[in-house]
């Protein structure tokens, strides 16, 4: 994730750099000290050093490079130089905002190779700006007074008309622009609200919003009662949709979403003899090739090939969440109050009301989707799943595949040769570690914040009488861990308490 946290300084341009303390070599238990943004954190040439910094950063996925020059019409070399740029603008415009103060006049990148452009409405900050290699523009209206003019018109939102599609703050015009179907309507919604109308500027659209939801398997859905999503389909010619279980709904009855959001209808359903449907969603919601394991993360599926006897399973269900075991036997019956369900899966994962429906998974293949069974979570039981095959192919269905989410790296940093433990006092503030030495290869770190904050981990290494990043952590949680494969030299942790505060611990294996 791209923030801020890279770069800290305060608003004067010309920094005073603060004293480190001495070196010494950090062993078991060293605590770590509060210190200023020094060398290697912050300089005059901000956004030249965030861009050297960026430029070091892994590179990036090769379908992620074609995806932006077929979309943004550029070619491979410039979508990688404008990751970069983007990379470095994003860790640079919070500082410069605060430098500025109310002179700020926002920042935006521009161009295929995503050049960063600072304004301000003080012509006298504009040298400072160039300064920082960042382009600078001299505007007429603060971000400040435009943020001020949106949020007169926030505070008349609920009697806004209904053809007013937007407004929002656009920093590289200097406006408040609003845009609706109905410009008439929308001028006089400006000018009963009390804003000064010379800072907005009123355009046709037709655009019509509606809030999008994705179609994740394991989550819940309702339709009088409450089963679980199997998984996303498409289907030409359809929005597309999800597989479930047959007994959960007959054919034309509607579903709402997790959020109790009209979703879809049930467009086939088979019940008893087998035990699966499928609904097609509306074009609020879009099929994703993921399930949601609850504290597990969020899983890709990428297939679906049938795993053997005895393989592990694991189970999505909006009740019970995550569950796993293993495959009993294929191709079974089971006879329920309402009739036999043939060609079903006898599995040891356990199940209870709710999870109907619900994703069977083995690996990144799905499997199948949960149809019945007995015991519960608590004492454990037995379930069935309606093999995820067979409800394609009898519905012409394509399993939607995709990509996931790992889910949060552990807490409690464990199996490091030491351990380094410090406390935040406030947000926003810098700590260090006492420099140590080492030999070339893999460093190994990991940070264990308190929970609810948004703390950051960086390895420095000396660099004459400078410290540079040469590694860093910056999820958006309070956990974070790496490894970097460095030279010989002096070494330091850096942890930035990005937001929130507490005491917290780092692992740490040296070469």
């Amino acid at each position: 994730m791209l923030r801020r946290s890279a770069v800290t300084a305060g608003f004067a341009l010309a920094l005073a750099l603060v004293a480190t303390p001495a070196l010494a070599h950090a062993g078991p238990d060293d605590a770590f000290t509060p210190g200023k943004a020094g060398p290697g954190d912050a300089s005059t040439a901000l956004y030249t050093d965030a861009k050297a910094m960026a430029a070091k950063a892994p590179a990036p996925a090769p379908g992620l490079v074609d995806a932006l020059a077929r979309d943004l019409g550029i070619n491979a070399d410039q979508a990688r130089t404008r990751l970069v740029n983007e990379a470095a603008a994003a860790k640079v415009e919070p500082v410069l905002a605060a430098r500025l103060g109310e002179k700020f006049g926002g920042a935006w990148v521009t161009g295929p190779t995503a050049e960063f452009v600072v304004a301000t409405s003080d012509s006298a900050q504009i040298s400072a700006i160039l300064t920082t290699g960042a382009q600078a523009k001299l505007v007429r209206h603060s971000l400040a007074t435009l943020d001020a003019a949106k949020a007169g018109l926030d505070a008349k939102a609920e009697g806004s008309p209904k053809s007013i599609a937007s407004w929002y703050v656009d920093v590289q015009d200097n406006s408040v622009v609003v845009l609706a179907r109905d410009t008439a309507e929308a001028q006089a919604f400006v000018d009963a609200s009390g804003v000064d109308a010379s800072l907005v500027r009123v355009e046709r659209t037709a655009e019509q919003p509606q809030p999008l939801y994705d179609v994740r398997g394991g989550d819940a859905y309702y339709m009088g009662g409450r089963c679980s999503v199997g998984f996303s389909v498409t289907k030409a010619g359809s929005q597309g949709g999800f597989v479930t279980a047959g007994h959960c709904g007959d054919v034309g009855t509607a579903t709402q979403g997790h959020n109790r959001v009209a979703q879809g209808t049930f467009r086939g359903s088979s019940f008893p003899g087998n035990d699966y449907a499928w609904v097609e969603v509306n074009s609020q919601w879009t099929p994703t090739g993921v399930v949601n394991a609850y504290n597990s993360g969020i899983l890709p599926v990428r297939g679906s090939t049938q795993r053997a006897v005895g393989s592990s399973i694991c189970r999505a269900g909006s009740t019970t969440g995550y569950h796993c075991g293993t495959i009993g036997q294929h191709n079974t019956s089971v006879t329920y109050p309402e009739g036999t369900i043939s060609g079903v899966t006898r599995t040891s994962v356990c199940a209870e009301p709710g999870d109907s429906g619900g994703s069977y998974i083995s690996g990144d293949q799905a499997q199948g989707v949960t149809s019945g069974g007995s015991g519960n979570c608590t004492s454990g039981g037995t379930t069935y799943h309606q093999p995820v095959n067979e409800i394609l192919s009898a519905y012409g269905l394509t399993l939607a595949t995709g990509g996931g989410t790992e889910p949060p790296p552990p807490t409690g940093c464990t199996g490091y040769t030491r351990t380094l433990s410090g406390s935040a006092t406030t947000s926003g503030q810098n700590l260090y570690s006492a420099s140590f030495t080492a030999a070339s290869g893999t460093h190994r770190l990991c940070l264990d914040g308190p929970n609810g904050t948004d703390f950051d981990l960086y390895l420095q290494k000396q660099s004459g009488s400078s410290w540079v990043n040469v590694a860093s952590g910056t999820g958006s949680g309070p956990d974070e861990s790496f490894t970097y494969n460095g030279t010989s030299g002096t070494y330091r942790v850096r942890i930035h308490a990005y937001s929130g505060t507490g005491a917290f611990t780092v692992g740490l294996t040296t070469p």
